[in-house]
């Protein structure tokens, strides 16, 4: 599991760091890290490193001096180095010295920034680092908005908040991001603005975080697979309510998701019965609730309608004892009676979107996604999924997880529908809520970037049935992933 550390722990950790090794030899690590990953970049955009031009923005501060070691470093190899400073009087006065004796040139007028780094490869962002809040200043923005040459960010990309990922004006778009010592918040909930993430250890000792991501061999082996013993009740058998016979696609794409993360049986509830056999006709179809039979789990949602009927088929769901799923229309039928399942003991998931959750909590998630996630969960006592690029699950006294999806295929209609059955169909087999949420849209997450690409070399956009086409392969594909190193 890779755990993410904001700023302050980060910074405790540091300043135990500093008690066990010689005043500068963190930095000098980090800048080795980071001159590595300037060189790599460079051999893998042009073929070599001869000949090559860096620039380097420098803050004030730590950050600053992270970049300044790397420059000295990098013209020691024979590149061409050439350092702005953005705060000549708070310069790294060491990593300023390093730079200097290394032959690197030194600009100390921001107004001639463009001028020195013209003809520059790449260049590194040390502009700010973890302790930076808020956007760029007006300075510091003119000269990125001038780059045009990859950025390397030296621990996080200037202008973007280190624990939440918020962007309030302009910032750094990086090409790729060097993380110091341990992955922050900022490396998941805005990996776009990241672009590819290289973590240089230092020798940092971290607590438990409080912000991870399962890695994909954690959720390809937690997979329910079936063992000798196994029949299709004992795999798990999940009860699905959802859409109508007006409206049966919700229905058809969440009893299909069900079907495909290999449960082993699938009920529906509900009046598009027809539309679901026709699409799949393993599945056990009937028109109430009264009817359906053995479940081990619930979905309620998608397509089910917000009326009086509605309502009462939810509260007799949540009254079992049972795991059970809420999405799409039951969140609004919980916005307007959350009594519903505040209190209930058995696992509750909740998976809404932005909107969905600003009706439930009466607020947007705002820029602290993961405190917004985590309060409701505590608050509700119940798991929340809050969809995203970087979707969050919060389960109350525990870590937070982050899913960050790698791109946003799965942003389309009917997709949330088949990760409400996904979700489902772990339910039943057994696993926890949080697990559960979590490998379902890590698995969901694949699927689509599987099905965006099955076209050819490009990826193109994808709607919900091509995503839950490819279901089996990206569960397929996890299960196969080796284990992190």
């Amino acid at each position: 599991m890779s755990g993410f550390y904001t700023a302050d722990e980060v910074r405790a950790a540091e300043a135990e760091l500093f008690t066990r090794v010689p005043a500068g030899e963190p930095m000098r690590r980090a800048a080795y890290g980071l001159a590595t990953v300037v060189a790599a970049e460079l051999r893998s955009r042009s073929g070599g490193i001869a000949g090559r031009k860096v620039g380097l923005l420098v803050g004030s501060g730590d950050n600053g001096g992270d970049a300044l070691w790397a420059g000295a470093m990098l013209r020691r190899r024979g590149l061409a180095v050439t350092a702005v400073l953005l705060k000549p009087e708070r310069a790294h006065t060491a990593g300023l010295a390093a730079l200097r004796r290394a032959g690197g040139r030194i600009c100390a007028d921001p107004a001639a920034a463009l001028t020195e780094l013209s003809g520059a490869d790449v260049v590194v962002d040390g502009i700010v680092g973890i302790s930076g809040r808020g956007s760029l200043r007006p300075d510091a923005a003119g000269i990125i908005a001038g780059v045009t040459v990859p950025i390397i960010a030296a621990d996080l990309p200037s202008g973007v908040d280190p624990d939440t990922g918020a962007v309030d004006g302009p910032a750094v778009q990086a090409a790729v991001t060097v993380a110091f010592g341990a992955r922050k918040p900022v490396h998941a909930l805005a990996a776009s603005r990241c672009g590819r993430i290289v973590l240089v250890p230092i020798g940092l000792r971290l607590p438990d975080p409080q912000l991870a991501a399962l890695e994909p061999a954690q959720v390809g082996a937690g997979w329910p697979v079936p063992g000798a013993q196994d029949d299709k009740y004992t795999q798990g058998v999940v009860g699905v309510h959802a859409g109508s016979e007006t409206y049966p696609g919700a229905a058809v794409l969440c009893t299909g998701a069900a079907v495909a993360a290999t449960s082993g049986m699938v009920r529906y509830a509900g009046t598009a019965g027809p539309a679901v056999l026709a699409q799949y006709p393993e599945v056990i179809a009937t028109p109430d609730l009264a009817a359906t039979g053995r479940v081990q789990s619930w979905v309620f949602g998608p397509g089910s309608g917000t009326g009086r009927g509605a309502r009462d088929r939810l509260a007799e769901i949540l009254a079992t004892d049972l795991p059970v799923v809420i999405d799409a229309d039951g969140l609004t039928l919980l916005a307007q009676e959350p009594e519903l399942v505040r209190g209930r003991r058995a696992a509750t998931v909740l998976t809404p979107h932005a909107g969905e959750f600003a009706r439930l909590t009466g607020r947007e998630p705002g820029p602290d996604r993961v405190a917004a996630v985590r309060e409701l969960a505590e608050t509700w006592q119940v798991t929340v999924l809050l969809k995203g690029r970087a979707t969050l699950i919060a389960e109350p006294g525990r870590p937070v997880l982050v899913n960050e999806a790698g791109g946003s295929w799965a942003a389309t209609a009917g997709a949330g529908d088949a990760l409400s059955g996904v979700i489902g169909a772990l339910l039943a087999a057994g696993r926890e809520p949080g697990w559960s949420a979590a490998a379902a849209a890590r698995a969901h997450a694949t699927a689509a970037d599987i099905a965006a690409h099955a076209a050819g070399a490009g990826a193109a956009p994808i709607s919900a049935g091509p995503l839950l086409r490819h279901l089996p392969q990206a569960i397929a594909y996890l299960r196969a992933s080796p284990p992190a190193p």
